[in-house]
């Protein structure tokens, strides 16, 4: 009986045959899914470029051109107002004018560094514009015709409708540039009137060009609706 309860504790010795575990086979992604993924990881970086841009054109536009014009524009006016209580006989000395003019000088050249880092930030953007479109083709040879123009990429809106309507992104890009470049020549001419220069501030706060059709009037809510993880970073 002692040898019949001992069985029930196994063998004393392994045995020649162990059984082996069953391993779990993993299935690969396919390839159509993996692709998939790809672009629309893709698609959302360019378009999170694309924000990021119109993002530093309003803080170039709105921080440094803004200060330097606003600091122009008060120059001016301190040195009109100075030279205006200097009695008609007597020539202003140049201490009074001469510092007022290296201010005004320096505005007028940070005003035209802003009009070239913007012209660079439309340059970029015409860059990303052109890779969207480059990654449609793509997604074409990949996934077919009908999955570029018809399938939604998230939720409503294919591939190409989001191509051809960035597409007309840089359009108001272009003119609000067009009016800072004639706002800052209006400012270069010392003779240029209070009333004027005003003008000029008001009109490069408000960027009218892109009051509608900027990023932020037309795109962020669209990227906030029809975007998966559009604020995911």
């Amino acid at each position: 009986m002692s040898k019949r309860l001992a069985s029930f504790h196994g063998p004393s010795t392994p045995t020649s045959s162990p059984i082996s575990q069953v391993k779990k086979s993993v299935a690969p992604a396919s390839p159509s899914r993996a692709s998939d993924a790809s672009i629309h990881r893709k698609f959302r970086t360019l378009l999170h470029e694309l924000r990021s841009i119109a993002n530093t054109w309003d803080d170039i536009v709105l921080v440094d051109g803004l200060k330097a014009a606003r600091t122009l524009v008060d120059s001016r006016t301190e040195l009109h107002n100075a030279l205006a209580m200097v009695p008609a006989d007597t020539q202003p000395g140049s201490v009074m004018v001469g510092p007022k003019l290296d201010v005004m000088d320096e505005c007028i050249t940070l005003l035209d560094s802003v009009l070239m880092k913007l012209s660079k930030l439309l340059r970029r953007m015409s860059t990303v514009l052109d890779n969207t479109e480059a990654l449609m083709f793509e997604a074409e040879k990949l996934k077919g015709f009908q999955w570029c123009h018809e399938e939604p990429l998230w939720v409503s809106w294919p591939i190409e409708k989001f191509v051809l309507s960035l597409s007309e992104l840089t359009t108001p890009y272009h003119r609000s540039l067009a009016l800072h470049k004639e706002l800052v020549d209006i400012l270069r001419s010392h003779t240029v009137t209070f009333e004027d220069s005003r003008n000029v501030i008001n009109q490069w706060v408000e960027q009218p060009f892109l009051r509608d059709d900027g990023w932020d009037a037309k795109w962020e809510d669209l990227c906030e609706a029809e975007v998966e993880k559009w604020d995911t970073r």
